[in-house]
């Protein structure tokens, strides 16, 4: 590999293509594929007034259009910025905020009827839950920490009732 003083390195890197049940994990990744070439700030700039760069503006749409398909594009095609193509995006897949309340309210009441079942391992609830608690967090929904330790102890089966006992009483 050649390494150039002052000039910026490229590289490639293969994008998540958007599915309709991936967006939570697409998003994560796209968010850190852009800020790997350095285009975030043209989707959510740190500066609301601060005026966008238009050729990192044009490559984080070229990065976003990477990751869709040809029937999403069609349907943002007019957008002119990134941050609008992202916001288009995010609203198709995640939906109005009403839509966002429904699919959160679903999303909270699987989340609270999550119990480990005595074959599961420990892991794998942990699992769901940290899936089911950043899909709530990515709708706009605030999960407090407490709220989710207090879930996994009461979603523990009968063999680890003196376990989450004790971390009931001793921990903080």
């Amino acid at each position: 590999m050649e390494t150039n003083k002052g000039k910026e390195s490229s590289f490639s890197l293969s994008y998540p293509i958007l599915t309709k049940t991936n967006y939570t994990a697409w998003a994560m990744k796209m968010r850190l594929f852009m800020q790997a070439h350095g285009v975030w700030d043209a989707v959510k700039p740190k500066d609301v007034n601060a005026a966008i760069d238009d050729k990192m503006d044009k490559r984080a749409v070229a990065i976003i259009y990477q990751g869709i398909g040809e029937d999403l594009l069609m349907s943002i095609a007019d957008k002119t910025t990134s941050k609008t193509a992202w916001e288009a995006t995010k609203t198709v897949h995640l939906g109005a905020n009403k839509v966002k309340k429904v699919k959160a309210q679903t999303l909270k009441a699987e989340f609270e009827s999550l119990v480990m079942k005595d074959t599961e391992q420990l892991d794998d609830l942990c699992m769901k839950m940290n899936s089911l608690v950043t899909n709530i967090q990515m709708l706009g929904e605030k999960v407090e920490e407490m709220y989710i330790v207090k879930k996994l102890l009461r979603a523990v089966p009968v063999k680890f009732l003196q376990i989450a006992s004790a971390i009931e009483q001793f921990g903080d």
